[in-house]
């Protein structure tokens, strides 16, 4: 069997709203909460959990690798909600996309401060 990543705990002030939010700016489904934690599918194997019981005491960093059209969406819906976005995980608020290995880049802050990054390119 390979290993796979299940599933990580994101910390979030208000979790519902951090779930929708996320889910919003990904293009994903947000199905409600489940036990303590507001999960958002990101594909088959894998669901980012969102938890209020603690507030987050430090800012995390998730990075995804997503397709070109993916890529346009997300930024769509970045730009759309008025985000500040940068072209690296220093100059997150520079408003510009960056590149990296020959495809782009682009990071940005979700409601609990925490660094989300896409990329074309592994």
């Amino acid at each position: 069997m390979s290993i796979t990543l299940n599933h990580t705990i994101v910390p979030a002030n208000d979790k519902t709203a951090s779930a929708r939010f996320f889910a919003e700016l990904f293009g994903l489904s947000y199905d409600g909460p489940m036990g303590p934690f507001a999960p958002v599918r990101v594909n088959e194997t894998f669901t980012m959990d969102f938890d209020d019981r603690r507030p987050p005491k430090e800012v995390h960093h998730y990075a995804f690798h997503v397709g070109d059209e993916e890529f346009d969406a997300i930024f769509g819906r970045v730009t759309a909600a008025g985000l500040k976005y940068g072209s690296g995980p220093r100059s997150p608020e520079d408003m510009q996309v960056g590149s990296s290995l020959g495809g782009r880049v682009l990071y940005f802050r979700e409601l609990n401060g925490h660094l989300l990054e896409i990329r074309t390119r592994a």
